[in-house]
C-alpha cells in the first residue's frame, strides 16, 4: 500500500513539474507571438512601399548580376595578371588557358593559376631566358627615362648579348638591344684627367 501511495506521489511531482515547464515556455513564446501584430510591417506605405518594392527588384535583377559577374571575371583572370607581373615568357598560353577555362566550367583554372607561379626552366633551357619581351622592353624604357639601376642594366645587355650570340633575339629583342646600345653611345663619358707631364730642367748654355 506504501508502496502505491510513493508511486502516486511520484507521479504527481511530475505532472507538476511539466505543467510548470509548459506554462514558463508559454510566458516566453506568447509575446513572440503575437508581436508581429503588433508591429508594422515596413516604415513605407501605400505608394512609397511598391516605389522601394521595385527599386529592391531592380537592384536585385540588374546591379547584382552584374556585380556577380565582374567579381568572378576578375577571379578568372588572377593568372594572367600574375604571370604578367612576373614577365612570365607564356603568359599567352597563360591567358589562353583561362579563356578555355571559361568553357570546360573552370576545371583548367587551378592549372593556369599554378603554371603563373612555375618557373620556366625548361623554356630558359631551349630559349635563353626565362623573361617574355615585354620585360627587355620595359627595361630599355626604365633606361631611357634614367630610372633602371646600372647592375640591372647591365643584367639586361648581357642577356640580350647571350641571346644575340645564340641567334635567338626576336625582331622586338632585336630593337630593344639596338635602343640600348644607342643610349650607350649617346651617354657622355667621364673625362680622364689629364696626365701631369714630366718637366725637363733647361740647360745653361743650351741651344736656342
Amino acid at each position: 500500500m506504501s508502496q502505491r501511495l510513493r508511486n502516486a506521489t511520484q507521479r504527481t511531482q511530475r505532472v507538476s513539474i511539466r505543467a510548470l515547464y509548459q506554462r514558463l515556455l508559454w510566458s516566453v513564446l506568447a509575446p513572440l507571438w503575437f508581436a508581429p501584430l503588433t508591429v508594422q510591417a515596413s516604415m513605407f506605405k501605400g505608394e512609397a512601399l511598391d516605389k522601394a518594392a521595385d527599386i529592391l527588384a531592380i537592384v536585385i535583377l540588374i546591379f547584382v548580376p552584374i556585380g556577380l559577374i565582374a567579381v568572378f571575371w576578375l577571379v578568372h583572370i588572377l593568372p594572367e595578371k600574375i604571370a604578367e607581373k612576373r614577365h612570365h615568357p607564356q603568359q599567352t598560353a597563360i591567358k589562353t588557358l583561362c579563356l578555355l577555362s571559361l568553357v570546360f566550367g573552370g576545371m583548367l583554372w587551378p592549372i593556369a593559376w599554378l603554371w603563373a607561379y612555375t618557373k620556366p626552366v625548361a623554356y630558359k633551357m631551349a630559349y635563353g631566358t626565362d623573361k617574355h619581351e615585354n620585360y627587355f622592353s620595359e627595361a630599355v624604357e626604365h633606361a631611357e627615362a634614367g630610372k633602371l639601376p646600372a647592375a640591372e642594366l647591365a643584367k639586361v645587355r648581357e642577356e640580350l648579348d647571350e641571346l644575340a650570340a645564340r641567334g635567338q633575339l626576336t625582331p622586338e629583342l632585336r630593337v630593344a638591344r639596338d635602343r640600348l646600345a644607342a643610349l650607350r653611345s649617346s651617354t657622355p663619358q667621364q673625362p680622364v684627367p689629364p696626365q701631369q707631364q714630366s718637366v725637363q730642367p733647361t740647360q745653361p748654355g743650351g741651344a736656342v
